[in-house]
């Protein structure tokens, strides 16, 4: 399955270079003036909260328990996160195939900084597959890592294998990007393949999510938010019957090819 490439506007050129295109700019500028602001503003508040629940609650609570209510504040704090953004972000959370089957593993194409924040749009207790950098935010990096999400460069293979599959058993499902880095336009890298043999080796479903828009949001390379609408849809599980007998390579080629088609569906209808 192949996937055709869409051009990507530059930050540049999305504004007309006319008063009204000044206008805008200046609106816009004002708009991602007040986001940053409330982001901190909010971060501000809600980390101390997060704070409180790593050290008063742990000692008293079952641990278990402790996750479970860390992560889900992490959600929160992505869902208030989408919603500071309008209305330069309009974030849509859609549903193609009812609830996906919980726990399962999040397959998610990965254009910006921000599609972490857009996990939160999907159902389950989740932990996020990450890069390295996100650990050395400061505070959320912490929280980050006491949620258990996993920096698959700083872990061996097989660690990484143990502790996916322990959170699989727990109920717990794990999003990734298997991408690596955001890509730079609207066409999709190639896969890594550590999720797909977790996969094969749990038998846990696949769910492949399409996320579009989130190319501006911020574009690489600057901070300035440009309107936008941000969609995030998953599509049909892929379940153990269907991939039980491929490769690593082919279940990842083809969870690609179904996250690339739906893309283009999704892009040319505008």
């Amino acid at each position: 399955m192949t996937s055709t490439t869409l051009s990507r506007p530059s930050a540049r050129k999305w504004i007309p270079n006319n008063p009204a295109g000044m206008l805008l700019r200046l609106q816009t500028v004002w708009l991602n003036l007040s986001f940053y602001f409330l982001f901190l503003a909010v971060s501000a508040l809600l980390i101390p909260v997060l704070i409180v629940i790593g050290v008063v609650f742990v000692p008293f609570g079952p641990w278990r328990r402790t996750m479970g209510r860390t992560r889900f504040l992490i959600k929160v704090y992505g869902h208030v996160m989408m919603v500071m953004g309008v209305p330069l972000l309009r974030v849509k959370g859609e549903r193609m195939h009812g609830k996906p089957p919980q726990p399962c593993i999040y397959i998610c194409n990965h254009r910006s900084a921000c599609d972490a924040f857009t996990m939160a749009m999907l159902p389950g207790e989740i932990v996020q597959v990450v890069n390295v950098w996100p650990f050395k935010l400061p505070v959320l990096g912490f929280f980050a890592k006491f949620a258990g999400y996993m920096s698959i460069r700083e872990m061996p293979p097989e660690e990484f294998m143990r502790r996916g599959e322990k959170f699989l058993e727990q109920g717990v499902s794990i999003a990734a990007f298997p991408e690596g880095t955001r890509a730079t336009s609207r066409q999709m890298g190639s896969f890594h393949g550590a999720l797909f043999r977790l996969a094969l080796r749990t038998g846990a479903p696949i769910v492949p999510v399409c996320l579009s828009g989130t190319e501006k949001s911020p574009p690489k390379g600057t901070l300035v938010l440009q309107p936008t609408t941000i969609r995030v849809r998953p599509l049909k599980p892929v379940m153990q019957e269907t991939y039980r007998d491929m490769s690593p390579f082919k279940l990842k080629n083809l969870v690609r090819g179904l996250i690339a088609e739906e893309l283009d569906r999704m892009e040319l209808a505008g």
